[in-house]
C-alpha cells in the first residue's frame, strides 16, 4: 500500500485544538471525582519495542516533555486525580508525541492532549491512553492505546503512587489512525511500548493495593536491597547543608554487575524526585511523609571503572542532592 503524504497535516487552528484541552475535542472528559489530586510527577514512555519502530519510524517529543536515552521520553503530569485505595486514576500529561515516518516525503503524526485513565484493582487493572490529533483538517480525541498492568498492583507510598511496567497496545481506532496516516499495516493489539508512571497525590493517602512498598522507578522496578558487593559504608553527601537535601549510597565502592541503593532526605513529603546516574535521568521516586526517598538500581557489568555520581532532584528543580561511589572491575 502506498504512503499518502499530507494525510495528517496540522494547520494553525487545528494545532490549537490539538494542544488546548477542550478546544475542538469531540470526546467529553467526564472525569469522576478522585480523593487525591495529582500534584506533579512524570510518565516515562519506553518505545524501543513499539510497533512503529518495526516500520523504521521514531517517536520524538515536544516541550514540556523531554527525550531520554534508549528510546525513552518523559512526560510531566500536569493534572488529574488518583484514588490510592483502588489504584484508579486519570492523569493529564504535558507535551506532545510526534511519530516520525521513515520518509521525509510525509509529515509527522502529532499527538497532543495525552491523558491516562487507569481503573486500578488488585491486579493493577487496565485502562487507556488518550490523545488528540488532526486528520483531514479535523481535530479529534481517540483512545490511542489500551493499557495493561500485567498483574502488578500500583505501589503506594505516603503522598504518591507508582504504576510500573504498564504495557501499551494499539486500540482498533489507534491502529486505523496509524495505518491511514502512514499507509503501513497496523493492527489492534500491536505493541506501543511500556509506561512507568509516578505521581504525587497532594497529601498522604491511605495504604492501597500496593501496601507500603516503595514506588518503583523506570524502566523497571528493583527491590530495595543492599548492594551484594563492596563494603557497606555510607558515602559523604555532596552539595548538602543541614537545611538542604542530602544523598547517600549503601556502598561506597562495589564491583561492576552488582546493585546499588541511593537514599535521600530533606525533600518535601509527597514530592516526586528524579534519580540521575552520571547525569542520565533513569528513575523516579516519591518522598515519604518524612521527606525521604530510596531507590535501588543496577550497576551494569559494562560500567566503567572509577567514580560515578548519583543525583536526586525534585521535579521542580528546587531541591538537589548528589553523592558518588566507586566501581571496581567484576571478579
Amino acid at each position: 500500500m502506498g504512503k499518502r503524504p499530507g494525510a495528517a497535516a496540522v494547520t494553525g487552528g487545528a494545532l490549537l485544538a490539538l494542544l488546548c484541552p477542550g478546544a475542538g475535542s469531540a470526546v467529553a472528559q467526564d472525569a469522576g471525582p478522585f480523593p487525591r489530586p495529582v500534584s506533579g510527577g512524570y510518565a516515562s514512555w519506553t518505545t524501543a519495542d513499539a510497533e512503529p519502530a518495526d516500520h523504521d519510524m521514531t517517536i520524538a517529543v515536544g516541550e514540556p516533555a523531554t527525550g531520554g536515552s534508549v528510546d525513552r521520553a518523559w512526560f510531566p503530569a500536569t493534572g488529574g486525580g488518583a484514588d490510592p485505595e483502588s489504584g484508579a486514576a486519570e492523569i493529564e500529561l504535558g507535551g506532545t508525541a510526534r511519530i516520525l515516518p521513515a520518509s521525509d516525503a510525509m509529515p509527522p503524526l502529532t499527538l497532543g492532549g495525552l491523558r491516562l485513565e487507569l481503573d486500578g484493582g488488585d491486579d493493577g487493572g487496565s485502562g487507556a491512553l488518550y490523545a488528540r490529533t488532526t486528520t483531514d483538517g479535523h481535530a479529534r480525541e481517540l483512545a490511542l492505546a489500551a493499557m495493561t498492568a500485567d498483574g502488578a498492583a500500583p505501589a503506594v507510598r505516603a503522598g504518591g503512587v507508582t504504576w510500573a511496567g504498564l504495557r501499551a497496545s494499539l486500540t482498533g481506532e489507534g491502529a486505523r489512525l496509524l495505518a491511514e496516516w502512514s499507509g503501513e499495516p497496523f493492527a489492534e493489539g500491536d505493541p506501543l511500548g511500556r509506561l512507568d508512571v509516578t505521581v504525587g497525590t497532594g497529601s498522604a493517602p491511605s495504604p492501597g493495593p500496593g501496601g507500603s512498598a516503595p514506588p518503583a522507578g523506570t524502566p523497571s522496578p528493583s527491590p530495595d536491597t543492599t548492594a551484594p558487593n563492596g563494603p557497606k559504608q555510607p558515602s559523604q553527601p555532596d552539595r548538602a547543608t543541614p537545611s538542604s537535601p542530602a544523598a547517600t549510597v549503601s556502598a561506597g565502592d562495589l564491583a561492576a554487575g552488582g546493585e546499588q541503593t541511593v537514599r535521600g532526605a530533606g525533600f518535601e513529603p509527597g514530592e516526586v524526585v528524579l534519580v540521575a546516574i552520571d547525569a542520565d535521568t533513569r528513575y523516579q521516586a516519591v518522598a515519604d511523609e518524612e521527606g525521604r526517598v530510596s531507590r535501588a538500581f543496577p550497576v551494569y557489568a559494562t560500567s566503567v571503572e572509577g567514580t560515578h555520581t548519583v543525583e536526586l532532584r525534585s521535579v521542580t528543580g528546587e531541591r538537589v542532592a548528589a553523592t558518588r561511589f566507586e566501581v571496581r572491575p567484576s571478579g
